[in-house]
């Protein structure tokens, strides 16, 4: 398989005063074609600084990024290009509906009209938005919101897709069809970078684990690897990181 991703000895340190907090301390990690890894810590582990690097919004202060052969430090804008995100906080779409904003970005991401039609009527069949696909945005739920957002970041998916917590305020059903698409994504042929903190549902379609805790790996290796002498993904985790959820303020 290709390789997407390959992140190595990254790290980024945050100051406050006299105190630094390293939000990320030599991260190594590789996502490959097809692939969907996840990055699971607890809020503030380090996942959102690792993404925000990835995607040239922060720049580490050593290591090396690179993104479908290209140098996503030096030339940030070029990796950028061949990324799709879902970050953290939904896209505001006021004044659009859900239907009519994920269409907009498939045009935009190169889509001919017609494909984009095409494209966002799979979507919206395959995540359940049908009755709320042509009400106006500022009248969806949270979760709706949340599913457009996965929506419009992976209808022209780029050659590595970014997913940060995309499951929030997404009801159990629908959260089951979003995790079927997420590796539908990934089996058409891009690398999935999967940023979440939900270690039970993760396991059932992640092919790689990555484990952050204070902004560094405690493991990166296969759910089957890790579950070996575990019965769940869950156990592994609690093993390794505890139940303490205590993170430093600056390592988000």
């Amino acid at each position: 398989m290709d390789e997407i991703l390959r992140i190595e000895g990254l790290s980024k340190c945050y100051r406050s005063g006299k105190k630094a907090v390293h939000a990320n301390d030599h991260v190594t990690l590789q996502i490959k074609a097809g692939q969907v890894v996840g990055l699971l810590g607890h809020n503030g582990a380090g996942k959102t600084t690792l993404v925000n690097q990835v995607v040239g919004l922060a720049k580490p202060d050593s290591g090396q990024i690179t993104l479908a052969g290209i140098n996503a430090i030096t030339h940030p804008h070029q990796a950028r290009r061949l990324a799709s995100v879902q970050a953290q906080a939904n896209v505001p779409i006021t004044g659009l509906t859900p239907r009519r904003a994920i269409e907009l970005v498939a045009q935009i991401r190169g889509a001919s009209r017609t494909q984009a039609r095409k494209d966002t009527a799979h979507l919206i069949e395959a995540l359940d938005l049908g009755p709320w696909e042509k009400v106006a945005a500022e009248k969806v739920s949270g979760g709706v919101a949340r599913l457009t957002a996965f929506a419009m970041a992976t209808v022209v998916p780029g050659r590595l897709v970014v997913l940060d917590e995309p499951t929030n305020d997404v009801d159990p059903v629908r959260r089951r069809l979003l995790w079927e698409e997420i590796r539908r994504v990934a089996d058409a042929g891009s690398g999935v970078l999967l940023v979440t903190h939900n270690v039970r549902e993760a396991e059932s379609v992640v092919d790689r684990v990555t484990i952050l805790h204070h902004g560094r790996v405690l493991v990166d290796s296969t759910p089957s690897e890790l579950t070996s002498t575990h019965e769940t993904l869950e156990d592994v985790y609690i093993t390794l990181v505890g139940t303490d959820t205590t993170e430093l303020e600056y390592a988000s």
